[in-house]
């Protein structure tokens, strides 16, 4: 398995499906950290990723409809509160039932 800053630069270079399976397994493996505080220095000290990185990869997802990142009351995006989501829970309903529809 490659180190989540291999993955992250990978994805950078990667176009079309490819780009989403990358993004998709960025976003995983950074969820794996994400009850780690502080994150995002966690991130950078480990793994050598940079906060923009990862989060590149999560506005992508958005951006086709993938993933929707947890925004707060005034409408700030929560990252970390997503990732940590995911983490929980891996497969949301809908995305479950949208995999098992196509069989």
């Amino acid at each position: 398995m490659p180190t989540l800053r291999a993955l992250v630069r990978y994805f950078k270079i990667a176009k079309g499906r490819e780009k989403r399976k990358l993004a998709w397994k960025v976003v995983k493996e950074a969820a794996r950290y994400s009850r780690t505080e502080p994150y995002w220095d966690f991130l950078k000290k480990n793994f050598d990723v940079r906060e923009r990185d990862i989060k590149e990869a999560m506005l992508f997802l958005e951006e086709i409809g993938e993933l929707e990142i947890m925004r707060s009351l005034d409408g700030r995006r929560l990252y970390v509160s997503t990732l940590k989501d995911i983490r929980e829970n891996p497969v949301k309903l809908d995305r479950w039932l949208k995999l098992t529809s196509k069989r």
